[in-house]
């Protein structure tokens, strides 16, 4: 019964999400035929009609209700029994794991940033943290959770990194990290970005990551049962963004680092809080020489302890304060602690002497350091300074920071290495940068006081226009062939001479600048470009598609539907607005939330209808079709892709969505041959399917390879279906030949090894283990560890 229900709950889980590809597919499909059996007598004719057709199993008891019933089918006969066990089987494989951390090729994480060379002190957190993991008498059974609590610009990252690095022998499984950006609520990060995150890094492929947070955060507690990792979880925001982050194991440490001290994490974890304060006079005096460099002409001590005073001992105000002295040679320790008392004192009229928020008079040193720091500047290095922390971007790239201040690329990659030279940045890796969140709020405030809105709105509006360009160009490189909305895709065409793994580069691409791009659409929203807003959700269509991160893509698209509604009473593209709502409810699908889906369809739907927009309204109404076949809905499914292909007939020659109406045409008729299927209208499917078929291989640029291969793979699965393997094997002949030359290789993996099940159901062992064996090879080749075990694990059984 367990072994029952976990495989019932993994395939009805990624039904909705896409979840396992069309391996995933098919298992939920072959879920709702047996399911089917014994409720319709020979389950022969519609199993779409009357009260004995089953649902997608959703809630626990529907689950436990679909388990009982796939038990009591495997006790009604042998055949029943060998059918259902080989499902159970398959469907385990579906279910996303990580090799076991003791095994051997298994993922060990090391996502941690390299410690800084000039790290001063710190000791007692060490052994303080050492103390903890030795204690007697800690809860068992939870991982034990310490909290570095204490200002910005006190340490908290770079002590929690060199505990993480001085523990790591003690943590042989790796160590996870990422930088929760909580330094306020409108920057912190999702749990489920994380989670996806961390998953993927503990060896769960990206497909077969869960899209809703609740699946994550039970897949990465398995995922981390067994192991004995370090979890670094720096910068959070509040308790709510780390509970869902803790790992399952007691064996793992978990370092928090935060501004705010822990509640519930002490309350009801176990979380150890440790406040940390400023350096020593001695350790600080160590520190800032160390950033200063050994070339910087000596002091008196005397001197460098003014220095030291002026910054409070936090090492962020002494590394920036040493940083400036190592790359200024012209600055003398004397002017530095002359700048630092005389900002003190707020003798400085060109200073800004903030005082502390806590009221008690004192100036906040890193303010003071970051203003000496700033008066430093040329012009030009100060205005590029104020560029780029317009806004809280994720990281900042040359591309970004190049169109925030208005230079070329080559300039903008200089004035970075110059700005991180001098400790204003640091460098996150190649090529991309980020702000520590006071040096960032420090360079806002002066790009308000100095630049003004109306400058700051415009750098933000050539970074998300530079963002468009790139996203736009990326997606179409991705889905050369989708129907698309929007002036950023005019003119664009894919070389002549294309290589074929230029979409899977693109992909990449737009995968490397995911948070990049979220950020961009925030601050296009906030700044009320509603036209870059809808378009660079349009842009990033490709990407959440096939790599998911649904709570991003929710997050987005409801500021591209505000946007794009916005747009249209101001005479924007009306026809945005039902794009919106159609993409929106992808992402519901992916996340499992299967009611709001149908919800932003209808939505979209009377958009399109109300500007008349019959090619927006038709693919809203074939995206309900395709959530109605995926909640095993086939005969709802049918008439709403049927209805959808009237739609169409009303587009006329040379009006909106014309030209796509041919391979809008070929989509449906393929979809309604699927749906014909799994109401077991065998003859009639056939037809349909051999219809769309036709109609891909009419399009124009030599047809649709691609697509007719999925026509085949559907074909394949009807004449299975239907009992006819060898008719199946046939058509899964071709659709291995379509795949290869479309050069599609998971579908190639995925047809053949769909043609070695045709041969096992044929009784032919030879040919079915050399279709495994290529299909292995496949998968591999496309990195699908999934894939790749499942049809190891077949091959092995066979060859016993």
């Amino acid at each position: 019964m367990g072994m029952a229900l976990s495989a019932v709950g993994t395939v009805a889980s990624g039904a909705l999400s896409g979840a396992g590809g069309e391996a995933g597919r098919r298992l939920s499909e072959r879920l709702y035929d047996l399911l089917s059996r014994g409720r319709g007598g020979d389950n022969s004719g519609s199993a779409d009609s009357g009260s004995t057709r089953p649902t997608l199993p959703v809630t626990g008891p529907e689950r436990t209700a679909a388990a009982r019933h796939l038990l009591e089918l495997a006790r009604s006969s042998p055949e029943f029994a060998r059918e259902v066990t080989e499902w159970v089987r398959e469907a385990s494989w579906l279910s996303p794991r990580t090799v076991p951390a003791v095994a051997h090729g298994a993922s060990r994480p090391r996502m941690l940033p390299p410690t800084t060379a000039v790290f001063t002190d710190r000791a007692d957190v060490l052994a303080w943290l050492t103390a903890l993991l030795d204690e007697e008498g800690r809860p068992p059974g939870a991982p034990a959770v310490a909290v570095l609590t204490g200002p910005g610009g006190i340490g908290k990252t770079a002590a929690a990194v060199h505990c993480a690095t001085e523990l790591r022998e003690r943590f042989p499984d790796g160590v996870l990290f990422a930088d929760l950006k909580g330094a306020s609520a409108a920057t912190a990060l999702q749990p489920s970005d994380v989670l996806a995150r961390f998953l993927e890094r503990l060896g769960v492929p990206p497909a077969m990551v869960p899209g809703d947070e609740a699946r994550q955060r039970d897949l990465y507690r398995d995922c981390t049962a067994d192991r004995r990792i370090v979890v670094v979880l720096d910068n959070a925001h509040d308790d709510a963004q780390v509970v869902p982050l803790l790992p399952a194991s007691p064996q793992c440490l978990v370092l928090v680092t935060s501004r705010h001290r822990p509640g519930r994490l002490v309350g009801e974890h176990g979380a150890r809080p440790y406040p940390l304060g400023p350096l020593s006079a001695e350790d600080a005096v160590t520190l800032i020489r160390r950033v200063a460099g050994r070339d910087r002409p000596t002091a008196p001590d005397a001197v460098v302890r003014a220095v030291v005073d002026g910054t409070g001992g936090i090492p962020l105000a002494l590394c920036t304060t040493g940083a400036g002295l190592a790359v200024r040679h012209q600055l003398t320790w004397e002017r530095v602690a002359q700048q630092l008392s005389a900002r003190n004192r707020g003798h400085d009229q060109g200073g800004t002497a903030v005082r502390a928020a806590d009221g008690q008079g004192a100036a906040d040193p890193v303010r003071l350091v970051q203003d000496a720091a700033y008066a430093e500047l040329a012009p030009d290095r100060a205005a590029f300074y104020r560029a780029v922390a317009v806004w809280p971007w994720p990281t900042v790239t040359v591309l970004c920071a190049a169109h925030a201040a208005g230079v070329s690329e080559d300039a903008a990659r200089g004035l970075l290495e110059e700005l991180a030279r001098a400790h204003l940045l640091e460098e996150a890796e190649e090529e991309r940068y980020r702000f520590h969140d006071l040096t960032r709020a420090h360079a806002h405030a002066l790009a308000e006081t100095e630049d003004g809105h109306g400058r700051m709105a415009a750098a933000v509006r050539r970074v998300a226009v530079a963002h468009l360009r790139l996203a736009a160009g990326a997606d179409f490189r991705v889905m050369p062939l989708r129907w698309r909305l929007g002036p950023a895709y005019r003119g664009l065409a894919l070389p002549e001479h294309r290589d074929r793994a230029d979409g899977k580069h693109a992909l990449a691409e737009l995968r490397a600048e995911r948070e990049n791009l979220a950020a961009v659409v925030r601050a296009a929203a906030h700044h009320g470009f509603d036209d870059l807003v809808w378009q660079l959700c349009e842009a990033m269509w490709s990407l959440h598609l096939l790599l998911g991160f649904h709570a991003q893509w929710i997050d987005t698209h409801l500021l591209g539907v505000e946007a794009a509604r916005r747009g249209a009473q101001e005479f924007g593209d009306p026809r945005a607005v039902g794009r919106m709502w159609t993409q929106l409810a992808f992402g519901y699908m992916g996340a499992g939330r299967a009611s709001a889906a149908a919800d932003a369809l209808a939505q979209a739907r009377a958009a399109d209808r109300g500007c008349g927009h019959h090619r927006g309204e038709a693919t809203a109404v074939e995206a309900l079709g395709l959530l109605r076949l995926k909640q095993w809905e086939f005969a709802a499914a049918q008439r709403c892709f049927e209805e959808a292909q009237e739609v169409l007939r009303r587009i006329g020659p040379g009006e909106d969505g014309w030209a796509d109406v041919p391979r809008a045409t070929a989509l449906l008729a393929h979809h309604i041959g699927r749906a014909q299927t799994k109401q077991r209208q065998f003859p009639a499917a056939v037809a349909r399917l051999n219809d769309a078929l036709a109609q891909f291989r009419r399009l124009p640029g030599g047809g649709d390879t691609y697509n007719a291969g999925r026509v085949y793979m559907s074909l394949g699965d009807a004449h299975l279906d239907a009992g006819d393997a060898e008719q199946a094997r046939v058509c899964l002949d071709e659709a291995v030949m379509a795949m290869t030359e479309a050069g599609a290789g998971l579908q190639l993996a995925d047809a053949v090894e769909a043609r070695a099940r045709c041969h096992r159901l044929s009784g032919r062992p030879a040919e079915e283990a050399q279709d495994l064996r290529t299909a292995a090879a496949r998968y591999e080749a496309n990195e699908d560890r999934i894939g790749l075990t499942r049809v190891r694990t077949r091959l092995a059984e066979l060859e016993r």
